[in-house]
């Protein structure tokens, strides 16, 4: 095979995305394969405000804030013990993964 594989990870929470990221590393490095990473991407946060009351007090508001991490994981001279690894390993419910 030999060819890069990808891996996206994103959550909500920051300690499931670093528990994740250590998790797949760790799998790969033991079937033999070069991994890069994990490589902190850019928090994505958002920011709502929402007034407290329903019609009175427009100057009295709320600010809500939610943050997605994500890391980047690059694997080189992958076989196909490292990829049937990657299939069987179980992550956090929490984390979306892609593989590109």
């Amino acid at each position: 095979m030999s060819q890069k594989i990808r891996i996206k990870l994103k959550s909500y929470d920051h300690s499931l995305v670093d528990k994740s990221a250590e998790k797949i590393v760790k799998t790969v490095k033991t079937t033999g394969a070069v991994v890069s990473g994990p490589i902190p991407l850019p928090t994505h946060t958002r920011i709502f405000t929402v007034n407290r009351s329903t019609f009175v007090n427009k100057k009295s508001r709320e600010q809500f804030q939610l943050s997605s991490y994500k890391r980047l994981i690059d694997i080189y001279s992958s076989t196909s013990k490292t990829i049937d690894a990657l299939m069987k390993l179980e992550l956090p419910s929490g984390v979306e993964v892609e593989i590109a």
